[in-house]
């Protein structure tokens, strides 16, 4: 029986339009909402019309033998990958990181379809460059960059990953209590919670706390490490401020709950998707086994 041919799976998030059409219902309602906030539903239209496009050429650039498959973000966690998937992430950078963590291997080509609204951090390929990616990726003859992930692993077993960080503590603007614990060292803290994150997760969220806090970390993104930031921890008579940040690779990071409700973790900023962390919840924070094995292109 012949092998079965590599599929690709497009990943994508639903735009402007597809949002604000499921919100109001209909085009016209839609024109009303955006016309009585001074602004033109042409616009919207616009950029859902050159996303459909791309979406399409990209669709066109898959090997006539091979399968395909169309994923949303919000049905990822309801969508069974194979292990020879070949998965484009037609998108912002943000929708390599939401996908990453269903992955076990499967190499993840970054398609940006807008270079000159998005970054393309992570998004790098452009589209027209998929009818060589594709089947190079499906051979394992593309370069790849092997990116280090997070894990967070709670004392009942529940586990959580991500590609740029995963915050540990409460879900409002109230302060955030907990025991850390790093290599020997440990103290109890108030502050606004803390984060753990990749080498990838450097030019995100870590920045900006690093930026502020003049704690800086060099984590390169092949690298089985991961660095921790506190973010404004208080000094009292209970707390401390010594254990602000570090880099750690062997042992785990350990931060256990002061909280009687309202702590979580969570992952790459996705709030909704989070393990609850109320007091004496013990979480263990680490580089995680699995890696994204992202195509450099």
């Amino acid at each position: 029986m012949p092998a079965p041919t590599p599929r690709a799976v497009f990943v994508i998030r639903d735009t402007d339009y597809e949002l604000l059409l499921a919100r109001h219902a209909t085009r016209g309602q839609v024109r009303f909402f955006l016309e009585s906030r001074g602004q033109a539903i042409t616009e919207v239209e616009a950029r859902h019309a050159r996303f459909q496009a791309v979406l399409a050429e990209a669709r066109a650039a898959v090997p006539l033998d091979w399968r395909q498959a169309l994923v949303r973000r919000p049905d990822l966690d309801r969508f069974l990958f194979a292990p020879d998937d070949v998965v484009v992430a037609l998108g912002q950078d943000g929708l390599v990181a939401n996908v990453a963590k269903y992955l076990d291997g499967q190499p993840v080509i970054g398609v940006n379809p807008a270079p000159d609204l998005y970054d393309g951090v992570l998004a790098t390929a452009r589209v027209e460059a998929l009818r060589a990616l594709l089947p190079a990726s499906g051979a394992g003859a593309v370069p790849l960059q092997r990116r280090t992930m997070v894990q967070a692993v709670l004392d009942g077993g529940e586990r959580l990953l991500a590609l740029n960080e995963i915050f540990v503590g409460h879900r409002s603007h109230q302060s955030a209590r907990y025991r850390i614990e790093d290599r020997g060292r440990a103290e109890e803290q108030s502050s606004s919670g803390l984060i753990v994150a990749s080498g990838t997760g450097l030019t995100g969220w870590a920045r900006s706390i690093s930026d502020a806090t003049h704690l800086t970390l060099a984590v390169g993104i092949e690298e089985a490490a991961v660095g921790y930031w506190v973010r404004e921890p208080f000094p009292s008579i209970a707390t401390g401020t010594a254990l602000r940040a570090g880099k750690f690779a062997g042992a785990p990071l350990t931060v256990t709950s002061r909280m009687n409700e309202g702590g979580v973790i969570f992952a790459d900023g996705i709030e909704q998707d989070f393990l609850a962390f109320d007091w004496g919840r013990r979480v263990d924070l680490a580089p995680a086994s699995r890696i994204l094995n992202l195509v450099a292109a």
